[in-house]
């Protein structure tokens, strides 16, 4: 069953002659569980692509159903809600507050929303993360590595419908990378979540269930991986 479905999706920045073509008639579905890797050169359009999948940004035609709801029949604030509930974001940077511990990034989508932490949850995604004993630790005294554990424990906390995630591994050296996709991938076998990740790496790429590649804001080519 398809989870995620992106229809004729077109973004345009600027106009006339100063208008630049980050996506055209971008069209596919995503199947509940899948792991996909979206792959292309920088300027590709594949962050772009991210975004709009994610509703951090709209597009300028086209929609992207999540669970068969249009997502911008939404209003702004209606966004941003969906985004705290329903879609779990990674960033390259990882865009943690600077002033909360460890345990409150993760939480910060649960305390947005004005709802009880589960606690059960917390404590398995600490445990899985290798975060136990660092509860009350601030980001600066975290390794790179810790910081994006941390952020992924923010993106699983409201358990969303699909996880996103933008080049994680890019400020991580080699070891790190490798642990970092690996709690992705557990977090798309073990927790069943939908897994999107942007990516120039090969050999994450290489783990995925199916890669699309962008090339000028425009599918080039969409395959499943045989194993």
């Amino acid at each position: 069953m398809d989870i995620l479905t992106v229809e004729h999706l077109t973004k345009i920045y600027g106009q006339g002659d100063a208008a630049t073509h980050a996506l055209t008639d971008v069209s596919f579905s995503i199947a509940d569980g899948e792991f996909c890797a979206i792959v292309g050169s920088s300027g590709s359009g594949k962050s772009t692509l991210l975004h709009l999948m994610g509703g951090v940004d709209r597009p300028t035609s086209g929609t992207v159903y999540l669970n068969g709801q249009d997502i911008y029949a939404r209003s702004d604030e209606q966004l941003a809600v969906f985004r705290r509930r329903e879609v779990g974001l990674v960033y390259q940077f990882y865009n943690l507050i600077p002033v909360l511990n460890v345990v409150e990034n993760i939480t910060l989508p649960v305390a947005l929303d004005g709802r009880p932490i589960n606690q059960e949850r917390l404590s398995r995604l600490l445990h899985t993360l290798g975060l136990e004993g660092r509860e009350t630790a601030l980001p600066n005294q975290l390794s790179g590595g810790q910081q994006q554990r941390v952020a992924i424990g923010r993106a699983l906390m409201n358990a969303p419908s699909v996880v996103l995630a933008d080049e994680p591994t890019g400020n991580l050296d080699s070891r790190n990378s490798r642990e970092i996709m690996a709690l992705l991938r557990a977090s798309n076998k073990e927790m069943g979540q939908t897994l999107v990740v942007i990516t120039h790496d090969e050999d994450i790429a290489a783990t995925a269930d199916r890669v699309i590649a962008i090339e000028d804001g425009r599918i080039a080519r969409d395959e499943r991986i045989r194993r």
